[in-house]
């Protein structure tokens, strides 16, 4: 007779047969059952395929991996805790002590103090430039700058990036180009097909579209991602599996959730432009915006699904806009499936 202390605690699995789930499973597991010390030391150096412990792969972020290396036409993929998690992973593994790095004047507010104040404790000099501004791009590269990075579509201003012109001015100078993708999406947009070296992307926004994952990702080619899963694992940076789940989830509905999105910009920003207590609308889509036609070249006639307005008034005025505008609820976030307001100024910027 076997006793209750060691049938309770004994690992299980169950076996499906000749059917497999329609809906992938979760797996939940921090660690993995291996038949020797030589196959888990075959695992962990890649020379075989499997899992040994979740920190460093799990079924679940493949499942999501491989859907996004498709949209983003990548060699390789690798999913992060966040989107910040991606951008730290990008920054470790492609930079060292010594180098420089070109930053993006009009960055999500904590990708530039990851890229200015903290990659300066680690060694790295940074320099903030106006990527609008072609010659001042060219004037601020040194013997060592090794990364360029923007956004495609600003937070928040919404300022389009010329991504063909800056990787080519950031390879003429052996640097690569890094591009955050969060505003647009590989919906309308696919980075490393304009000439980037690697993409990332904000999963808990738009990608998810549900308010429900904290995730992130990062795509490239395989000549640039030598360092990265030593990075991802070194320093805590995986995804969980419950995280990945939920984004595969609702990736099914990207394509449909992003062109609505859009048409639903495009007529916000229409009836905003047209009051008369709104100062100013930014938004690409308007044909007076000064990067309008490059969006319609990257974008193919989808302009996002963000609009920013500045209101008469300033301060004041927004705090009262978003106490009376009770079916929007206000959020310091975008992306999900329903309308909500932002205030960057006082939350993320």
């Amino acid at each position: 007779m076997h006793r209750a202390d060691d049938i309770c605690p004994r690992p299980e699995s169950v076996e499906t047969g000749g059917t497999r789930p329609l809906a992938a499973p979760i797996y939940p597991t921090s660690v993995w059952i291996c038949e020797s010390t030589d196959q888990a030391e075959r695992m962990l150096a890649g020379d075989e395929a499997g899992y040994v412990y979740q920190r460093d792969a799990h079924p679940n972020a493949d499942i999501f991996a491989d859907k996004c290396r498709l949209l983003h036409n990548a060699e390789r993929v690798a999913v992060a805790a966040s989107g910040m998690s991606a951008l730290a992973a990008a920054m470790l593994s492609q930079t060292r002590s010594g180098d420089h790095i070109l930053v993006g004047r009009r960055l999500y507010g904590r990708s530039q103090l990851l890229l200015t104040q903290e990659a300066a404790r680690c060694g790295i000099d940074s320099t903030v430039v106006d990527t609008d501004d072609r010659n001042a791009v060219e004037a601020a590269f040194r013997g060592r700058t090794r990364l360029v990075v923007v956004e495609t579509i600003a937070n928040p201003t919404l300022q389009v990036a010329d991504l063909h012109g800056l990787a080519h001015i950031a390879h003429r100078n052996q640097a690569k180009l890094l591009v955050d993708n969060t505003f647009a999406t590989p919906v309308l947009c696919r980075p490393l097909d304009c000439g980037a070296d690697l993409v990332l992307e904000s999963v808990s926004k738009q990608m998810n579209g549900h308010s429900d994952v904290m995730l992130g990702l990062l795509a490239g080619r395989a000549a640039d991602w030598s360092r990265v899963p030593l990075v991802l694992s070194a320093w805590g940076l995986a995804a969980s599996p419950f995280d990945c789940w939920l984004a595969s989830r609702g990736l099914a509905t990207l394509h449909l959730r992003v062109e609505r999105a859009c048409a639903n910009a495009r007529r916000a920003a229409e009836f905003l432009r047209g009051r008369a207590t709104v100062r100013q609308v930014d938004y690409p889509g308007f044909p007076d915006h000064p990067q309008h036609d490059l969006a319609l070249r990257q974008f193919g006639n989808r302009f996002g699904s963000v609009v920013t307005f500045h209101l008469e008034g300033g301060r004041v005025a927004a705090d009262a806009f978003i106490r009376r505008a009770r079916r929007i609820p206000f959020c310091p976030s975008l992306g999900e499936a329903t309308t909500s307001l932002s205030h960057p100024e006082s939350t993320s910027h």
